[in-house]
């Protein structure tokens, strides 16, 4: 008797044991199904702003377009959107609202940067003052324009500091000069002295992808457009210089050379050879969406060839994209 009490209090014990595991296994499942449960509500609440974020962003990109060629249109009179802001093709941002959320949109014509496929030996020294303002040393600054144009040319002849083929087929991982245009500005990592810091920038200095392009027509800079870093790198454009035409545009475009020369005095001598004030064809839009009062948002970076007639050409599209604060 003794020892079937035994075995029977020995068996519930078992089964205690049993049911207490089963509980454990089933409140884990129970807990992984709800952890899982919020993080799939989590991710599809966050999906939902990014794709509300990005169709603001989308229109506002819409919009923009909308505004180049209101501007064309009107290209010598004075462009005021329903806003009520005057549309500049400087970066200066525009806002618009779409039910609770909102766009800010940059426009940046091309012509106020420098185009990397128009660079030649005559005008190298903008893109070499550049970079030597932001913080290059000298003798890169000679290597990185002098292998761009070396990068760009059909010959295999490097000048006094630039790279061809056989530098190129020196490497690790060789390649060969592309002896033609370039096709992007990230192209420019390929080339002899560039390094990520360089092009993207640190957190002291800009990067040059800021400042140049590979889009559009003009082979002089439009100081219109062109950001402060850009003018500062024409030869006898100072510091001083360069902002007295910034507040001179920001109350009405500079529409004649005359208009430039007034502004420049004697540093426009030096300059001459390098400034225009026509518009190229290219264009960068900078549309950033927000939803609500969301301090960061969805940004689409896109470049276009406005052409007449009411066409245009996406010539880089990138989303999502960092785009100007």
């Amino acid at each position: 008797m003794r020892r079937e009490k035994r075995f029977l209090h020995e068996e519930k014990g078992f089964a205690l044991i049993m049911v207490l595991w089963v509980i454990i296994i089933l409140m884990v499942i129970v807990m992984s199904f709800s952890v899982l449960a919020k993080t799939e509500s989590r991710a599809a609440l966050l999906f939902r702003d990014s794709l509300v974020e990005g169709l603001l962003a989308q229109a506002g990109l819409e919009r923009a377009i909308l505004e180049i060629y209101y501007r064309q249109e009107n290209l010598n009179k004075t462009v005021v959107p329903d806003s009520g802001e005057t549309l500049r093709v400087d970066g200066t941002a525009i806002e618009g609202d779409v039910g609770d959320g909102r766009y800010v949109v940059r426009i940046f014509n091309e012509a106020g940067r420098i185009n990397l496929n128009t660079m030649n030996d005559g005008n190298k020294i903008i893109l070499d003052n550049l970079l030597v303002n932001l913080g290059v040393p000298k003798e890169t600054a000679d290597t990185v324009v002098d292998s761009a144009l070396d990068w760009m040319d059909k010959d295999i002849l490097h000048r006094l500091n630039g790279a061809e083929d056989d530098y190129y087929q020196s490497l690790p991982n060789p390649y060969r000069a592309k002896n033609g245009p370039f096709d992007t500005v990230e192209e420019l990592l390929l080339v002899k002295g560039v390094t990520p810091d360089i092009l993207f920038g640190t957190k002291e200095h800009k990067g040059l992808i800021h400042f140049v392009t590979v889009y559009g027509d003009a082979s002089k800079i439009n100081v219109n457009f062109a950001a402060k870093e850009v003018i500062m790198a024409l030869p006898g454009a100072s510091e001083d210089r360069a902002a007295k035409i910034i507040d001179r545009r920001k109350q009405a475009e500079l529409k004649t050379i005359d208009d430039v020369k007034g502004i420049m005095g004697g540093g426009y001598s030096s300059a001459s050879s390098y400034i225009d004030v026509a518009e190229s064809v290219g264009y960068t839009v900078e549309s950033t969406g927000f939803r609500g009062g969301a301090e960061d948002g969805h940004g689409i970076r896109a470049t276009l060839l406005v052409r007449t007639g009411g066409t245009y050409e996406y010539v880089y599209y990138k989303t999502p994209a960092e785009t100007t604060k």
